[in-house]
């Protein structure tokens, strides 16, 4: 259609020179393309009669109580008027109100109770990594063995969410368990490889899939009995809450999940308390108190 080429041009240009990710460009382009096939022409030359309309629809078809696909569509409208020079108010996009749940914890004898029924040492490892080091999904799927320290029992996660660098601590137990699995496994890059796939723009990708690592983490949580809601992200929630009831200050806290802002930290305040002590891995602890013969 006229002028999309060119309009979704300048929106890549814009999202990479604000720093986004090539994820957020194509997430929010494909919400930018799906409008512009409904209506025939750009966002930019509808009117809000018509963008309420098409939002309405959304929120019609929407099967999840979250709408995620609303929201980024509104997102993805938002990013693009900045883009243009054009105020919100141009199509008088909705606010957005932020959900206000505390998340889903797992007690340290239910993340014990996964470990144990991992059928693969492979994801023992990724789940080890998950809950003790407090990594995203993206984060440890990128990790590779020069970002592991074991001298220094440390982690370097590279470029994590914000485009920062930041370092974790490695549990002893851990270090073993990775030494195990790398030489089992014989990684050469990527900790965990998975079948090479194309991506867009013409990229291929090693590592192991997403749908790979929330397939491991569900289903260690279904053998393990756990009746709660648990995906990937359970774990490093579950990381945060556990270190701060250990005795973990926030300010270390937040340094360890890499939050840009003390107050995405502060949530879990409201489930644990905090403390002062050099930042560890809440494997450490874990270990001394679900160990068979430990107590």
């Amino acid at each position: 259609m006229p002028d999309f080429e060119s309009l979704l041009y300048r929106f890549e240009r814009s999202i990479s020179v604000l720093g986004r990710s090539k994820s957020t460009f194509e997430n929010y382009a494909r919400h930018i393309a799906s409008i512009s096939l409904h209506y025939g022409k750009i966002p930019a030359e509808l009117d809000p009669e018509q963008i309420h309309e098409y939002l309405f629809m959304l929120q019609k078809r929407s099967k999840t109580p979250s709408q995620t696909y609303f929201k980024h569509t509104v997102y993805g409208l938002r990013f693009l008027l900045k883009t243009e020079g054009l105020a919100y108010s141009f199509l008088q996009l909705p606010e957005i109100k932020q959900d206000k749940k505390l998340p889903v914890v797992l007690s340290k004898e239910e993340v014990w109770a996964m470990l144990q029924h991992c059928t693969l040492l492979k994801h023992k490892i990724l789940i080890g990594l998950l809950y003790g080091c407090g990594l995203r999904c993206m984060e440890v799927r990128s990790l590779r063995l020069a970002d592991l320290d074991f001298d220094r029992q440390q982690v370097k996660v590279v470029q994590g969410k914000g485009k920062k660098d930041r370092y974790v601590p490695l549990s002893s137990h851990l270090i073993r368990g990775l030494k195990t699995y790398i030489s089992v496994e014989k990684p050469q890059d990527y900790l965990f490889g998975g079948q090479i796939q194309g991506r867009a723009g013409g990229d291929f990708d090693s590592r192991y899939s997403q749908k790979g690592v929330q397939w491991a983490v569900k289903e260690a949580a279904k053998r393990a009995g756990i009746r709660k809601s648990v995906c990937v992200h359970t774990l490093r929630h579950t990381f945060a809450t556990h270190l701060l009831e250990d005795g973990l200050d926030i300010i270390s806290l937040k340094d360890l999940l890499g939050h840009e802002n003390i107050e995405t930290t502060m949530l879990y305040l409201h489930i644990a308390q905090n403390g002062r002590l050099k930042p560890f891995s809440p494997l450490d602890t874990l270990f001394a108190q679900c160990k068979p013969g430990s107590k």
